[in-house]
């Protein structure tokens, strides 16, 4: 899984400089964020939204790949921008209503103004999880949190719900009996309807007390043939892609209670200007904050 919801780091120096043609290893090494297991021959989710939001931490193959989705649709690096400004809104509004621990699920490579970040600005003692499968993610998140002794990151995979709130680490860093929110953001359209979203979604939402949060984001149509085809090619080289509609997006949030503006393309929850809001809004990705209980 991604994340979906991916860094401006430090571009690595092995024997001469890196350019953007480059594959990993250079002359037989390997970078040391790269774990031994990962196969650089194969383009991941993370690793490629990593290059679309101007970060380091990816491969030749990966850069391939977000080139030939861009030049199909174009719009994209723009769509993933404003979901990320979208999560950094969410999380700094949630902080402001008192939630203090965050639980990021499929949270990708980390970049400028993730979550720990966001939230630690407001309240330094807000604790942050992130739950990534790939590697690559899983290790330059914990680079960048060393001495960050309120945010880990886990290795898991978010489907396996059970696996993942039964996790020591997270365990030791979350009070799931105090409110927790729940990200889930760009990272359900990677979920097929066979793998249940709605069920994953739940069981989350049972493991977090009254007062918890759901935040949420989600590729959606498009009355636009280089969403579909953009869609189709990411899916052939990448991974499975799943669009949701809006009501299909909106009953993944379950019986929390949907904060204004409820389910809306993420550009326009509530942004920080208006002129944000109007060059986002007919981006195909949506978004939402949903509250657990009274």
């Amino acid at each position: 899984m991604p994340r979906p919801g991916q860094g401006r780091g430090t571009v690595v120096v092995l024997a001469r400089v890196r350019t953007m043609d480059d594959p990993w290893p250079i002359g037989g090494l390997t970078p040391d964020w790269v774990p031994e297991e990962v196969d650089w021959h194969r383009p991941s989710p993370a690793r490629v939204y990593d290059v679309h939001l101007g970060g380091a931490h990816n491969f030749a193959v990966d850069r391939e790949v977000a080139r030939q989705v861009a030049e199909v649709m174009p719009e994209l690096p723009m769509l993933l921008r404003a979901n990320r400004s979208f999560l950094r809104r969410a999380v700094r509004f949630l902080v402001r209503a008192g939630v203090t621990q965050f639980l990021d699920l499929g949270s990708g490579i980390p970049t400028v103004g993730n979550v720990h970040e966001a939230a630690q600005d407001i309240d330094p003692t807000c604790r942050v999880v992130y739950v990534d499968i790939d590697p690559v993610a899983v290790a330059h998140s914990r680079r960048i949190l060393t001495g960050n002794p309120y945010a880990i990151a886990v290795r898991g995979d978010l489907r396996d719900t059970d696996s993942v709130l039964a996790n020591s680490d997270v365990l030791d860093l979350l009070d799931f009996t105090r409110p927790v929110a729940v990200l889930l953001v760009a990272v359900l359209h990677f979920v097929a309807d066979t793998e249940q979203p709605q069920q994953i979604v739940d069981r989350y939402l049972r493991a977090v007390a009254t007062g918890s949060y759901l935040v949420l984001s989600h590729g959606t149509h498009a009355n636009d043939r280089n969403v579909a085809q953009a869609t189709a090619l990411y899916s052939q080289a990448v991974e499975q892609f799943h669009l949701r509609n809006r009501d299909e997006v909106t009953r993944l949030f379950g019986d929390t209670r949907l904060l204004a503006p409820q389910v809306v393309p993420v550009a326009l929850w509530r942004p920080d200007n208006s002129d944000d809001a109007q060059l986002g809004a007919h981006l195909p990705q949506l978004g939402g904050v949903g509250r657990k209980g009274a």
